[in-house]
């Protein structure tokens, strides 16, 4: 068992950063300075300028917008992960398409096809096609030719 780096408890989280190509830094800290570590700026510096107040309200601007529709706020979305109706695509589509993109490789669902809708739809068009033969037969009175499709037809919708 190993010791936090800053205090003398117990080391709970054990943080790897890689500063570098073949650089990295071994973290053991307890669940205090872990805390410390992730979620407080160190002491003594100042936040960066992306912290200034004018990008904050930007910040706040930009999730408290709203679907007119639902409700959803972005804010909301990004805690719960879920859109809140199909309009939340277009209302939110500047912030979700780079999402969408990195995830699945495209803004658009282009669902999937079963294995054996190939085999399906060769099939209807066959008794599309046997179904046309036979009216034809019936219409010239060839009603022996007519039976031959008739059974046919009955084979494949047996399958």
């Amino acid at each position: 068992m190993r010791k936090c780096n800053r205090c003398p408890k117990q080391a709970t989280l054990h943080i790897t950063e890689i500063l570098g190509e073949d650089q990295y830094e071994e973290l053991h800290l307890c669940e205090q300075c872990a805390h410390e570590y992730l979620y407080e700026p160190p002491a003594g510096k100042k936040p960066t300028s992306s912290a200034t107040a004018e990008e904050s309200d930007e910040a706040e601007e930009f999730n408290s917008r709203e679907c007119p529709h639902c409700g959803l706020r972005l804010i909301d979305f990004r805690k719960s992960t879920r859109l809140g109706c199909p309009h939340d695509y277009e209302v939110f589509a500047e912030e979700l398409n780079p999402l969408l993109e990195n995830l699945h490789g495209d803004t658009r669902h282009c669902g999937k096809t079963p294995r054996r809708l190939p085999q399906a739809r060769q099939q209807q068009s066959e008794l599309a096609r046997l179904r046309r033969q036979l009216q034809n037969a019936v219409l010239q009175e060839a009603y022996e030719e007519a039976a031959r499709i008739r059974d046919q037809i009955r084979q494949l919708e047996g399958l």
